[in-house]
């Protein structure tokens, strides 16, 4: 019997009724099963209509289904083929910080300095004693805590809320609107636990280089040929570079993706400790934009508590989803940040510890370049460092008790360049010496 009739019969075998739910779940289970596998090419829309007596309409909407789950993909030359399974979850996050404890001087995590972060004692203390913190049933995002969201909000957003942070917010967007097979495009270098997520939900990567106003207008038309279904940034504090997205560039962005279906993922993971104000393509394109705001660096890693704002029905998605699992960020921690937010003497020492890391960067970078060592201008946290061997210089620098991390698990594509991040949350003004020196002495080796 000819390859394209067993097809036809093993899926007409597995079906249960005549509907798109009933074929996807009837091919599905061949694929979950082995029978079909990965490449393996399915019959056309109108001759499984025909065999199995069903609408071309309700095949297509089948495939519909299952291009949705990943499990298939179409194209005009190949057809309908099983596509392979997600791969597992990459390691590129843990290749970054040095292991706890085990060096003296740790510049590689990115942390802000708790000696910088607002006391939580005396918020605590003030807390309403009206805050409820009983009920399954109250709105995932206190009203209040939304009103003031909204007026730090770069642009006018559809729809607020609040996830667990930074890290979950990707997580959420990722798996909400990308699915395997999809083009996404990504700063180069960027964060490496993106890239994990990315790899994770089956995503083909395109990664965008960044210039001294943000990522490389050229490169990003040339990335939008592909028809990616987001990009994700990084417009202020930029980890692991420092670049700082200009307005110009911004508008730039906005003007590109506008002609797209591409939806812009602004990760500004650093917001109230970066010390300049946050661009946004939402001001141009509010209806293509996802903003993510974290307060971790600002106001406390463990309040584990971020913004995501965008398009009502992503954000509503997004909720509803989240009901499946934890439901909603602690209301307790909501009335916290929202009574952080709403203090001024807290703001005040929010803006001094920007001040700070400010002048941390600022010196670093001075002792760098006396020592022949040019670092690209940026804000935030983070300085990336040409050198000539990056493995060889972060094993040097372990030796001088001073832990960076690696530039490669950064990378979306590979390159001759080689880089190490370093962070200045937790650097000494009294250590800045020393590490310069080293820095330099390890950079310049060959």
């Amino acid at each position: 019997m000819a390859y394209k009739a067993i097809m036809l019969d093993r899926i007409e075998g597995r079906l249960e009724a005549r509907t798109p739910d009933a074929l996807a779940a009837a091919i599905g289970s061949l694929i979950s099963e082995g029978v079909v596998v990965p490449g393996d090419k399915l019959p056309t829309v109108r001759s499984l209509a025909g065999h199995l007596e069903m609408s071309p309409n309700t095949v297509s909407d089948a495939w519909r289904i299952l291009r949705s789950h990943g499990a298939i993909q179409t194209d005009r030359r190949r057809g309908t083929t099983v596509r392979g399974p997600r791969p597992g979850v990459a390691a590129r996050h843990w290749e970054v910080p040095v292991a706890p404890g085990t060096i003296e001087l740790d510049l590689s995590t990115g942390t802000p300095d708790t000696d910088l972060l607002p006391p939580l004692g005396p918020v605590l203390h003030r807390l309403h004693t009206g805050v409820a913190v009983t009920s399954y049933v109250d709105p995932p995002l206190l009203a209040d805590l939304e009103v003031e969201l909204r007026r730090r909000w770069p642009y006018v957003p559809d729809a607020v809320t609040v996830v667990d942070g930074a890290l979950d917010a990707l997580d959420r967007v990722v798996d909400e609107i990308v699915h395997l097979g999809d083009v996404v495009a990504v700063e180069d270098p960027t964060f490496p636990p993106l890239l994990d997520m990315l790899e994770a939900a089956g995503a083909k990567v395109i990664g965008v280089p960044l210039d001294d106003e943000g990522p490389d207008v050229e490169a990003l038309r040339l990335a939008m040929e592909a028809d990616p279904v987001a990009l994700f940034t990084q417009p202020r504090a930029h980890n692991p570079t420092g670049a700082h997205t200009s307005s110009r560039r911004t508008v730039a962005i906005a003007e590109i993706v506008a002609r797209t279906r591409c939806v812009v993922v602004e990760d500004d993971h650093s917001a109230g400790a970066a010390g300049v104000a946050a661009p946004s393509v939402g001001e141009c394109v509010p209806e293509r934009t996802l903003h993510i705001h974290s307060f971790s660096k600002s106001h406390g890693p463990d309040l584990r508590i971020a913004a995501l704002g965008g398009p009502a029905a992503v954000i509503g998605n997004i909720v509803r989803r989240r009901q499946l699992g934890p439901s909603w960020t602690s209301r307790l921690i909501q009335q916290i940040l929202l009574t952080m937010l709403t203090d001024p003497d807290i703001e005040a020492l929010v803006e001094d510890a920007a001040e700070t890391y400010r002048r941390r960067r600022q010196g670093l970078e001075t002792l760098l370049a006396e020592h022949g060592v040019d670092v690209a201008p940026g804000v935030g946290l983070n300085l990336w460092i040409p050198v000539h061997d990056e493995q060889r210089a972060v094993v040097a620098l372990a030796a001088h008790s001073v832990g960076v991390a690696p530039g490669r698990p950064f990378r979306v594509a590979d390159t001759d360049a080689q880089h190490i991040r370093l962070s200045i949350g937790t650097l000494a003004e009294e250590d800045m010496p020393r590490v310069a020196a080293v820095v330099a002495e390890v950079a310049a080796a060959r």
